[in-house]
């Protein structure tokens, strides 16, 4: 098959195209400019490059026409965020016999009232970000089930790996929170510590997009969670960080307004956006219908992401280096 990749050269498309390309499909990666993939794979020698600025492509109204131009038998959307870029390429491949796999997330669930979260729970997004990607995938799904454009919806969830700061145990991305467990610090935690995060390695997500392509009816029409096999709790995550550097966590944990007060607006606001979800998914609908089996853990994503930000010399552990997980 011709498959044409948005964002390919993004985290999840370094593990996307590859995979891909050895698996015998011809594939066409298109990124906004000439950045090298977060790894590199002798694959990429078998890929056609398209540069292309999705942002003023859609601005002109040309964004659509540029992808179907390609005569993608399957287009990979993992850069799409609002209806309208939605519109503009669902208007140009309609009616084509292109299938459409997009990237959604998680986020267009707000909290949730049973865990884990299935598929067919009512959505109630609570930010901006997941109320759009909802509008996307609403979109999407309603065309798909009338069979105007075939399409499917890979919610994923907290993305990480090499070359990708991971939220970290303080529901942020202030790396410094890593550091400080590292060095064997305090570390204040919001509330109890007992909320969730989801997270997903970009292989994984990798996979389960190379699994829809193989099972176009088993995908079509449909959303897929595409997480790790269990969340973590912050608390859980802080203490296997620490434990990485050898480290005792020393953990403080406080109301949420004395954590916000303690750890400035800004980043208590992104804290909050992620507590006041607790995301824990259930993979079973991907399981079963498309094989989706994770590779990583939660918490083996997290080291890896972690791993590489301590080589870059993004994290100061205080000389300390991670262990190797078994």
């Amino acid at each position: 098959m011709r498959i044409a990749v948005i964002g390919g050269t993004g985290h999840i498309g370094t593990y996307l195209v590859p995979r891909l390309a050895a698996a015998g499909h011809e594939v066409v990666s298109l990124s906004r400019g000439q950045r090298e993939p977060y790894s590199s794979s002798a694959w990429w020698s078998r890929v056609e490059t398209v540069q292309v600025d999705r942002d003023a492509e859609d601005a002109a109204g040309t964004f659509g026409r540029r992808v179907a131009e390609l005569d993608a038998d399957v287009v990979v959307d993992l850069l799409c965020f609002t209806l309208d870029s939605a519109r503009q390429l669902t208007d140009a491949l309609e009616g084509s016999g292109t299938s459409l796999l997009h990237c959604g997330t998680i986020w267009v669930h707000g909290p949730s009232s049973e865990v884990p979260a299935v598929e067919d729970q009512p959505l109630h997004p609570t930010s901006d970000y997941g109320r759009a990607k909802a509008e996307v995938e609403e979109h999407l799904l309603t065309l798909s089930r009338r069979g105007r454009l075939s399409s499917t919806v890979i919610r994923a969830g907290h993305i990480t790996g090499p070359g990708w700061a991971p939220i970290g145990p303080a529901g942020n991305l202030e790396l410094d929170v890593f550091g400080a467990l590292a060095r064997g610090e305090e570390v204040v935690l919001p509330n109890f510590g007992l909320e969730a995060l989801h997270h997903v390695h970009a292989a994984d997500v990798a996979q389960a997009f190379a699994l829809c392509v193989e099972a176009p009816e088993a995908a079509r029409s449909q959303a897929f969670h595409v997480v790790a096999e269990r969340a973590v709790t912050l608390r859980g995550l802080a203490t296997a960080v620490a434990s990485w550097f050898g480290a005792e966590p020393r953990l403080r944990f406080a109301p949420f307004d004395e954590f916000a007060d303690e750890v400035g607006a800004d980043v208590a606001a992104v804290t909050l956006d992620h507590i006041s979800r607790s995301p824990v998914m259930s993979i079973e609908k991907a399981r079963r219908a498309l094989g989706y089996a994770p590779r990583w853990t939660a918490l083996e994503a997290v080291h890896e992401a972690l791993v590489r930000l301590v080589a870059d010399g993004l994290v100061d552990t205080g000389g300390r280096t991670p262990a190797t997980l078994p």
